[in-house]
């Protein structure tokens, strides 16, 4: 029996362009019920989510995942710190790494199994006239492939 691939649940789009990734990781995320229902109903943002490493553990702020329709009185918080879980070596490298002006990011969040990860990155923000070089190349590719075509 053939292996499904994971589909990507969330992904954030915008980072892409406002970061040149330099590393990535995948690290599990620590969900309530409610939440996980939510995340497989893909109401979720990752947009302006960032991860944050306090006392050896790393966290992820800024996440928005939608109320759960059908919970009750216990229902989740919408934007609460959720932990990530990875081994102490990658959470120590990820720290020296973060100290050299590197930001952390996480990319987007999927379905392994019946749990739920994320993936996270070291990235270099880009300056303004960097993204307006991409967006040219861009904007001359979709230019020339329309040519081609016609």
């Amino acid at each position: 029996m053939a292996k499904k691939p994971t589909i990507p649940v969330i992904k954030n789009r915008k980072a892409y362009h406002d970061y040149t990734i330099l590393e990535t990781f995948e690290a599990g995320i620590a969900l309530q019920g409610t939440e996980v229902k939510s995340l497989r109903a893909h109401k979720a943002q990752l947009q302006e989510s960032y991860v944050k490493i306090k006392d050896h553990e790393l966290f992820l702020l800024g996440l928005w995942i939608a109320p759960y329709s059908h919970g009750n009185v216990h229902n989740h918080q919408e934007t609460r710190p959720r932990k990530l879980l990875m081994h102490k070596k990658e959470i120590l490298k990820l720290k020296q790494k973060s100290q050299e002006r590197l930001a952390i990011i996480p990319l987007e969040i999927y379905p392994k199994g019946r749990l739920f990860k994320v993936k996270i990155a070291l990235a270099r923000g880009k300056n303004l006239y960097d993204k307006r070089q991409k967006d040219k190349e861009l904007t001359d590719k979709r230019a020339i492939d329309k040519a081609i075509k016609s």
